[in-house]
């Protein structure tokens, strides 16, 4: 039997060791390539009162790092919330119906690949307004059309994966279609459903900052457009840096419910 390390080696100094390089290549980038970009200490220096100060709020954009994550997860999870709402049943209606399938997948695989930036314009602009007057539909309708179809999909596949013996089952116990569908179908094609709904959520978080950067709403996104028009290269990479850990967190936590699930 394979002795354990008493410590933590692969989980400690490894990611330690990899953060180590990526700075000490951010430090060679900044001194050599680009005059433009902040080295990791003028980062440090110009973002910490954002930090320090994390729920700060010095007016529509200039608040702590915290409360701009915060107002982009909530927009974020009534925009998931509302492409669950629409994918899971479009997804069992695409896998329990070969006409249905066969009348909206070919759409389906066309509007799949549109990035946010390309739904904005339509959705946002023209329709929900954007800075003072933005309409937080705008972003919801952004995140909910380009996060969906993930879960759309695999829920269908899911569908389709069903054992043809449970169904004869439920025909030989004569349950209707909705004990049908609640007591075999769900069940069955939930492991398919949680895959869609773990990058489902990935896409609902990129989707609201590309929403609030070109809207100009309150969120990391906004901020970081903010920044960017004023000039402060330290303050994009502090936007960065927090986007990437928010959605390292939110995969992982939607990892823990999915292996939670699995283990009931």
């Amino acid at each position: 039997m394979k002795k354990q390390p008493l410590f933590p080696y692969d989980w400690i100094v490894l990611p330690i060791l990899g953060t180590a390089v990526v700075i000490l290549f951010w430090v060679i980038l900044s001194s050599t390539v680009s005059k433009d970009l902040p080295d990791p200490a003028k980062t440090w220096e110009e973002s910490r009162l954002y930090i320090f100060e994390p729920f700060a709020d010095r007016g529509m954009q200039d608040k702590g790092i915290l409360s701009l994550l915060g107002l982009s997860l909530l927009t974020v999870a009534k925009g998931y919330f509302l492409a669950l709402l629409i994918g899971v049943p479009l997804g069992f209606a695409l896998g329990l119906s070969d006409a249905f399938a066969k009348m909206f997948d070919p759409i389906i695989q066309v509007l799949r690949p549109v990035s946010p930036l390309a739904w904005l314009p339509l959705g946002v602009i023209l329709f929900f307004g954007t800075g003072k007057d933005a309409n937080p539909w705008g972003a919801l309708f952004t995140i909910a059309l380009c996060s969906m179809w993930p879960t759309v999909l695999n829920t269908a596949v899911g569908v389709r994966a069903v054992p043809q013996d449970y169904l004869n089952v439920a025909r030989v116990l004569k349950l209707s279609k909705w004990k049908t569908l609640w007591k075999i179908l769900v069940p069955a094609t939930l492991p398919y459903m949680f895959t869609g709904f773990r990058i489902s959520l990935g896409i609902a978080w990129l989707a609201i900052v590309a929403a609030e950067m070109l809207t100009g709403t309150a969120g990391v996104g906004g901020f970081l457009w903010s920044e960017y028009n004023a000039g402060n290269n330290s303050r994009i990479i502090l936007c960065i840096a927090a986007i990437g850990l928010v959605g390292f967190v939110l995969d992982k936590l939607m990892g823990l419910a999915e292996a939670q699930f699995k283990t009931a």
